[in-house]
């Protein structure tokens, strides 16, 4: 037999499990959008309304229902629905990538499992190609869900027609308006939202088993509490970013502009608006997007 041949094998079933975890991401992420858009929309309300416009998380649901009733809750789906495939399946794909990169990186090794760092590290790298996805399709989100506030009517039919009047205002900056601040969030996030999976994991395994033998409920389990553990931090920068791409061209220079002068005029407490809802969020709509995860 040919030496080549256990690396070949080896390539095949590398290849076969990135595949997977493409596909598995993908069916992940649409579960999460439905499970989790009303408490998205809810928290970008909050995150992006002039000073109180809402004295909650409660008064911005029972206004929107009251405004747009049932169907206004979900508001902005239509661009995450369209793109959760593509952002969750290539985070996935990423990942696994990323991991295999750090073992290639680092040959001289007693191990081949990682460690948290390293798992943290391959996190974090899984979030820069899916920024790409992300960034272009969270700013026409946030235009479809903070449309009609403040008494305002409509402005957009819906995402291609926010897609096209970007595109007109600015070209390809203006759709991708928002970048620095989405890396941000999904960098540190992704770090901790893959360790925290992977050691919530480790944690309820019983000894002598692998991961392969977890059943569904400790996937789900694990999968929600990396999405508590993600939006514990990501609630900051989630803030500059929706109020980056929600606000006119112009209005703020940049990621630091836009701290600066969100702290200046609404405090520091400012940049945690909205946790309530994203923490309400986080469990079940991550614990539906690890459903379908092959671990």
């Amino acid at each position: 037999m040919s030496s080549e041949a256990p690396a070949v094998e080896e390539t095949k079933n590398s290849a076969i499990d990135n595949v997977k975890s493409f596909i598995a991401g993908g069916f992940g992420g649409v579960s999460a959008v439905l499970v989790g858009h009303p408490f998205d929309l809810t928290k970008t309300r909050l995150q992006t309304a002039a000073p109180g416009a809402y004295t909650g998380a409660i008064d911005v649901v029972k206004k929107t229902l009251a405004r747009d009733g049932v169907t206004g809750l979900y508001r902005g789906m239509v661009p995450p629905l369209l793109g959760v495939t593509p952002i969750f399946a290539v985070s996935f794909w990423a990942y696994d990538a990323s991991k295999s990169l750090i073992l290639t990186l680092t040959p001289k090794r007693t191990s081949e499992k990682l460690s948290t760092a390293e798992l943290a590290a391959a996190g974090f790298l899984s979030a820069v190609p899916t920024t790409l996805i992300t960034a272009p399709v969270e700013r026409a989100k946030v235009l479809l869900q903070v449309q009609g506030q403040g008494g305002s009517g409509p402005q957009y039919k819906g995402v291609f027609d926010v897609m096209k009047h970007l595109y007109r205002e600015g070209g390809i900056r203006s759709i991708f308006r928002g970048t620095g601040a989405t890396i941000a969030r999904d960098g540190p996030g992704s770090a901790v939202y893959f360790a925290a999976y992977e050691v919530t994991k480790k944690a309820l395994m019983p000894a002598g088993s692998s991961a392969g033998d977890l059943n569904l409920g400790v996937i789900m389990f694990a999968g929600g509490t990396a999405g508590v553990a993600m939006w514990s931090i990501a609630i900051p920068p989630d803030v500059l970013k929706s109020r980056i791409q929600s606000a006119p061209s112009g209005t703020y220079a940049g990621l630091f502009d836009c701290f600066r002068k969100t702290v200046a005029r609404d405090g520091i407490t400012a940049l945690w608006k909205g946790l309530g809802p994203a923490m309400a969020r986080a469990f079940p709509a991550n614990a539906a997007t690890f459903v379908r995860f092959v671990p």
